[in-house]
């Protein structure tokens, strides 16, 4: 009979967590006098924790990707019959739900065209990595085309190269040496404190125009891939420019550089369309994606890439290296497919992506009346995707010390409030309070996050 532990006590559990889990991006020396939050229930954007209290969670379930919300019954209706069907086979076969879930991701993504599953942003990430260099060296034998360009503040994962990867020092720490041949020069698309010392849009976009510099330095015959996120997340929620995307593309291609948006925060109706980059005028050679994809309820992931990448993969078969040896062991697996087929349904047919577009605007548009406290430096964001930038002064951009943020969010979760924020990424500039609540929300929640936010404001004193 399954243990689902409803016959323990909270104190026999909480026991039982303290002696034998050990938590993600936690300092379990707190938890010598509190106690570890333990979830139990879910349901729309309601959680509630082992003591019965409830909370508005306004981070999609802490990591930004439960977007259809919780208790979603047809997705676990779906992945239970597929279970009993066939839960799994590894992918150098085919099941159906991997088959119809890559037909639609294509269908949403029209310009790219195979579709390579795993089961984390990060790994989606490491394929694209390791799809770049291996296309320019079945393409230019006689060259080394490796090093993978990122940006400053973004964010691209967990593993030793995703990590390599990723813009946010903090991360780092402690893991080195990394991985050679990532290249993190670019400044970040971040109007609000310019590399530049430019006002936009009194500027030539200096943020984007100078990957060509990076470029000519590193040699363009050595570079294979550029990596970004539309609007950096766990970073800052920052969205760049209108004109910075096409300027990327254009320089790249000019180079011959792959150009990998990420999407695993942005993609499946977080910013108003289905993928963030669908704002602009740009046109990837490869998108990466995770979180919504399924909206967590399994994992999933997937690196999404144009035919000519695939192509290139295309050899004489007696050439045992000469294809893409590479496999992620649960990736594709049948029940997870089938999750995110229904997740994205779940998107499509109530329209969600719609009501992010249009609950965004009502977030932002509540949120921007905070702007009158002398701590809110900027508000910003894009769909259900929203940033408050503290500071000590408006004039200076000083911001606030992380110990000011926790109390803001601590108050906000007293109010039961959940929020996110800016958390161990850059030195001295963990100062953004963020948002993205599922993409079911409504305006009396958003009433009640602002409505929060606005209090702990009030109460919290520099």
């Amino acid at each position: 009979m399954f243990n689902n532990g409803n016959h323990l006590t909270p104190e026999e559990l909480v026991k039982l967590d303290r002696q034998n889990v050990w938590h993600h991006l936690m300092q379990h020396k707190i938890f010598e006098t509190q106690e570890p939050t333990i979830m139990v229930e879910g349901k729309g954007c309601l959680v509630k924790d082992i003591r019965g209290r409830e909370y508005l969670d306004a981070v999609s379930g802490g990591v930004w990707c439960v977007n259809v919300g919780y208790g979603q019954d047809s997705i676990a209706e779906a992945v239970c019959e597929q279970l009993k069907k066939l839960p799994y086979y590894a992918m150098s076969a085919g099941n159906i739900p991997a088959i119809l879930l890559s037909q639609k991701i294509n269908a949403l993504l029209p310009n790219l065209q195979r579709v390579f599953f795993s089961n984390s942003g990060s790994e989606a990430n490491e394929k694209a990595f390791k799809m770049s260099r291996q296309y320019f060296r079945l393409k230019y034998p006689q060259k080394d085309k490796y090093k993978i360009l990122f940006r400053q503040r973004d964010y691209h994962g967990t593993t030793v190269a995703a990590l390599s990867a990723t813009g946010q020092p903090e991360r780092k720490l402690g893991y080195e040496p990394l991985v050679p041949g990532f290249i993190g020069d670019l400044p970040p698309a971040y109007c609000y404190r310019c590399s530049f010392g430019k006002t936009y849009p009194h500027c030539n976009i200096e943020c984007a125009r100078v990957l060509e510099d990076i470029i000519q330095s590193e040699r363009e015959d050595t570079v294979a891939a550029l990596i970004l996120e539309p609007i950096t997340a766990g970073g800052g929620v920052i969205v760049p420019a209108d004109e910075y995307l096409s300027i990327i593309q254009e320089i790249c291609r000019k180079y011959e550089v792959l150009l990998i948006l990420d999407e695993v925060v942005n993609g499946f109706g977080r910013t108003g369309k289905w993928f963030g980059h669908q704002h602009w005028d740009v046109d990837p050679d490869m998108v990466t994606m995770a979180k919504g994809m399924a909206s967590s309820y399994m994992p999933l992931s997937a690196t999404v890439v144009k035919e000519y990448v695939f192509e290139q993969f295309l050899g004489d078969p007696s050439d045992k290296l000469g294809y893409f040896r590479d496999i992620s062991t649960y990736g594709g697996c049948a029940a997870a497919c089938t999750a995110g087929l229904e997740s994205t349904r779940i998107i499509e047919e109530q329209n969600l992506c719609q009501n992010s577009a249009e609950m965004g605007k009502y977030l932002l548009d509540g949120l921007k009346e905070l702007e009158s406290f002398p701590v809110v430096g900027q508000v910003r964001g894009k769909g259900l995707f929203a940033g408050i930038e503290l500071v000590e002064d408006k004039k200076t951009k000083v911001p606030v010390s992380e110990q000011f943020l926790g109390k803001v969010l601590a108050e906000a979760a007293a109010q039961g409030v959940l929020l996110g924020k800016t958390n161990r990424s850059n030195p001295g500039y963990n100062n953004v309070i963020a948002m993205a609540p599922a993409l079911i929300v409504t305006k009396d929640e958003i009433d009640r996050i602002v409505a929060a936010i606005k209090k702990a404001l009030e109460k919290v004193q520099l």
